[in-house]
C-alpha cells in the first residue's frame, strides 16, 4: 500500500525512533514489549516524562494520553512517588523478608476499597486475576467462571477466553470459561442455573477494555443481587478503575460491593504491583492449617518473588495517601470533563457524526455515527454495524498518528484518552486544536 501523507509525515518527524525500532524489530516481536504498543509504520520511543508529558527521542513534547496505561492519574514522575521509591531503593530491593511498607500499603487498600476484609499482592493485574479465579474456585468447589464478551482481565490461559491470541491454550482450559454478553442478566441466570457449576462472574465495571464497550452501572446491581441469591462469587476486576473512578473505584460510585477485587495500576504508584482483595473467608484459602491432606489438596497456594516488594509498597503506599488526602480524583475528572466538553463542541462546528464518552477520567472518542449518550455520560447502544464504522481500524490508525504528528499521545488507535490530575487547561486546548488538524488531515485523505 502507498504511504499517506500522514504517514510521510510521521516518518519524516521520527527518524531517531525509526532508527530504534529497526534494532528493536529484531529483539522482540512487532519490536514492541507490549501488544498495545505496536503501530505502524513504527512506534515512538520516549526518553523521560513529568507530569501530563512526555518527550520523544527527537526531542518532542508530547501531551499523553496513556498515562502508563491508566496507572498515572498522580502524573509522571510525582516527586513525593520519586522520593518515597529512592528512599526505600537505598533500603533494599527485595530481602526475602516481611517489611513495614507492605502493611502500611494493605492498611490503605482496606481502608479506601469497600469489599477488602484481607489482601494478597502480586505484581501485576494479569496475576490477581488468576489468584481470584483460583480462590473463587476453591472457595465453591465448582469449575467455571462466566466473564463477558471482549471483557480484559489480562492474558493468563483463562482470562484470554473469548478474546484473541489464544495460541497456546487448551481447549480443555477454554471450556472451563463461560463467555456471555453483556447486559442480559436473564441469560446469566439461566446460564448459572443450568451449569450448576458456576464458581464465579467476572466483570470490568464500566464495560470491556476499560469502557470500550459500555455496559449502565445497573447491570452491576442486577449481577450483586443475582450472585448473592444463587452463591456464586462477585468478581468486579478494577485493575484499571480502582482508585480513578472515586477514591474507592467504581465499586464507591456505582455503589456496588462484590465479594473479590482485583486491584493494579494506581495501586502500584507507577511501579509493578497488583492485589486481590475481598471477604476474608474467601482470600484466607491461602492461609495454611494445621491439616497436610488440606494444604496439599484444598489450600491455594501463592509464593511470588516480588509479591509487596519494598519498592512498589514505598510507591504504592504513598500513591494511595495520595489518593486519600488529595483532590486527586476531582482534578483528574475536572479536566476530563472540559476535554469532552470541547471535543464535543469541536466534532459539532466540524461537522462531524460522533461524540466523546465515558466514566470520569475514561474518556473514548466514537466518530461516524450519531446516537444518544445516558444520562451517566457513557452508556449508549449502537447496532453491529454502527460498531463496526466506530471501530473503523484504517481511520482510527490515521487518526492516532496524526495526532502523533500534532504532539498528542492517546490510546487505541486515537479513540482512547485517560487523564491525570496534571492534565492543565493549556493541554486541554493544545489537544483540541490537535484534533481539529488530525480529524482535518483524515477528512482530507477521504476516510472520514
Amino acid at each position: 500500500m502507498a504511504i499517506t501523507k500522514i504517514e510521510q509525515r510521521y516518518i519524516d518527524l521520527h527518524p531517531e525512533s525509526l532508527a530504534r525500532y529497526q534494532v528493536s524489530k529484531n529483539l522482540f516481536p512487532n519490536g514492541v514489549t507490549h501488544d498495545a504498543r505496536r503501530l505502524a509504520p513504527f512506534p515512538i520511543y520516549v526518553t523521560h516524562a513529568k507530569g501530563s508529558h512526555k518527550w520523544d527521542v527527537e526531542g518532542n513534547r508530547i501531551i499523553d494520553y496513556k498515562t502508563g496505561h491508566g496507572a498515572m492519574i498522580l502524573g509522571h514522575s510525582h516527586p513525593d512517588i520519586v522520593q518515597s521509591v529512592q528512599e526505600a531503593m537505598a533500603e533494599g530491593t527485595q530481602m526475602g523478608c516481611s517489611t513495614d511498607k507492605e502493611i502500611k500499603w494493605g492498611k490503605l487498600v482496606t481502608e479506601l476499597v469497600p469489599c477488602a476484609e484481607k489482601i494478597r499482592f502480586q505484581s501485576s493485574g494479569t496475576e490477581a486475576v488468576m489468584m481470584a479465579i483460583r480462590l473463587a474456585r476453591a472457595y465453591t468447589s465448582k469449575t467455571k467462571i462466566i466473564k463477558f464478551d471482549d471483557h480484559f482481565h489480562g492474558w493468563s490461559d483463562y482470562a484470554t477466553a473469548g478474546g484473541s491470541g489464544l495460541g497456546g491454550i487448551p481447549q480443555e482450559t477454554l471450556d472451563t470459561m463461560i463467555v456471555l454478553p453483556p447486559n442480559d442478566i436473564d441469560l446469566v441466570e439461566k446460564t448459572i442455573k443450568k451449569s450448576g457449576d458456576v464458581a464465579a462472574v467476572m466483570i470490568e465495571p464500566t464495560g470491556s477494555h476499560m469502557g470500550l464497550h459500555p455496559i449502565p452501572p445497573s447491570f452491576l446491581h442486577e449481577l450483586r443481587e443475582l450472585t448473592e441469591r444463587t452463591g456464586t462469587i462477585f468478581h468486579m476486576d478494577e485493575v484499571v478503575t480502582g482508585f480513578r473512578l472515586s477514591k474507592g473505584g467504581a465499586s464507591v460510585k456505582f455503589e456496588v460491593t462484590p465479594d473479590v477485587t482485583t486491584l493494579a495500576k494506581i495501586l502500584g504508584g507507577g511501579m509493578p504491583g497488583g492485589a486481590v482483595a475481598g471477604k476474608s473467608d474467601i482470600i484466607n484459602l491461602i492461609e495454611f492449617q494445621d491439616d497436610a491432606s488440606y494444604n496439599q489438596n484444598e489450600r491455594v497456594g501463592h509464593p511470588g518473588t516480588f509479591n509487596a516488594n519494598p519498592i512498589s509498597a514505598a510507591a504504592g503506599a504513598k500513591a494511595l495517601e495520595l489518593v486519600r488526602d488529595t483532590d486527586v480524583n476531582e482534578k483528574a475528572d475536572a479536566a476530563a470533563a472540559k476535554l469532552k466538553n470541547a471535543l464535543n463542541e469541536l466534532l459539532g462546528k466540524m461537522e462531524i457524526a460522533g461524540q466523546v464518552t465515558g466514566h470520569g477520567s475514561l474518556l473514548f472518542v466514537r466518530l461516524g455515527v450519531d446516537f444518544e449518550v445516558g444520562s451517566d455520560g457513557a452508556s449508549f447502544e449502537l447496532t453491529d454495524s454502527e460498531w463496526e464504522t466506530v471501530n473503523n481500524g484504517q481511520r482510527n490508525s490515521q487518526i492516532h498518528l496524526a495526532l502523533l504528528n500534532e504532539g498528542i499521545d492517546p490510546m487505541s488507535n486515537g479513540t482512547r484518552l485517560i487523564i491525570g490530575q496534571d492534565h492543565s487547561d493549556q493541554d486541554i486546548q493544545d489537544t483540541v486544536s490537535a484534533y481539529e488538524k488530525a480529524l482535518s488531515a483524515v477528512r482530507d485523505s477521504g476516510l472520514m
